[in-house]
């Protein structure tokens, strides 16, 4: 499940790049929309969102990449709060809906205040595809389980996005503790950035999701670059 970082490097080119992860295997795509505060992601994603919104991108120019490739394989939106809240929850989910979106992912929003944003999710059939962290506690991931829809996003270390040399030595003892907590499928993400951590985390989780290394790809190389890296992921878990 490569990430890609919406309007990035521009919007055709943001298009490309998704066609083209569609393309070489990946099984979903999260799609970023760019915040300029975007406190869950590292220096990659910052970057590329920042880029993105210099470059004029707004929520809708998002939607209509998300349009671009949603038919090929489902998109997953990564949206801040802000964005959603600016626009009315109900407004916001019914456009996502229309543009072929499968779920959403706000990081920024406590599970306890999610319920509105859930009912209207539901009532479009969009899944709100909610985080857990390796320090939530085990009443709370009780909860947390009960509630996600689509699939259940293992965030795999404390801190920010970003590529790291390793994985956290404790990631297969919390993917059993959300297994523990929930029915649907779970995937991780945030840190994985090789084919040996995608084939070493598919051995734990039902998903792997790969970011800032993709988004790295697509500003290096456009949609070749991501092409050629979600290949070599797909085949890794293979």
């Amino acid at each position: 499940m490569p990430y890609l970082m919406g309007g990035y490097p521009d919007p055709d080119a943001s298009r490309a790049c998704c066609a083209a992860a569609a393309d070489s295997g990946a099984d979903l795509i999260e799609l970023g929309v760019p915040f300029s505060d975007p406190l869950a992601d590292g220096p990659v994603i910052h970057a590329a969102a920042g880029e993105a919104l210099a470059g004029g991108v707004t929520p809708d120019d998002v939607l209509s990449v998300c349009e671009s490739v949603a038919a090929q394989v489902p998109v997953v939106l990564m949206v801040y709060a802000n964005v959603v809240l600016q626009a009315g929850l109900s407004a916001y989910v019914q456009r996502a809906a229309a543009a072929g979106a499968a779920g959403m992912i706000v990081p920024d929003l406590p599970h306890d205040e999610s319920g509105e944003l859930r009912e209207a999710c539901d009532a479009q059939d969009v899944a709100l595809v909610p985080l857990v962290a390796p320090n939530t506690a085990g009443c709370r991931l009780d909860a947390i389980g009960e509630d996600a829809r689509g699939f259940v996003y293992a965030v795999s270390l404390t801190g920010t996005t970003g590529e790291r040399s390793t994985l956290p030595p404790e990631l297969a003892t919390m993917v059993e503790r959300v297994r523990a907590a929930t029915t649907l499928p779970v995937a991780v993400g945030f840190g994985i950035s090789t084919s040996e951590h995608a084939s070493a985390v598919a051995d734990l989780a039902d998903g792997v999701i790969v970011g800032s290394r993709v988004v790295r790809a697509a500003g290096e190389g456009g949609s070749a670059a991501v092409g050629e890296l979600v290949s070599e992921l797909a085949r890794a878990l293979d």
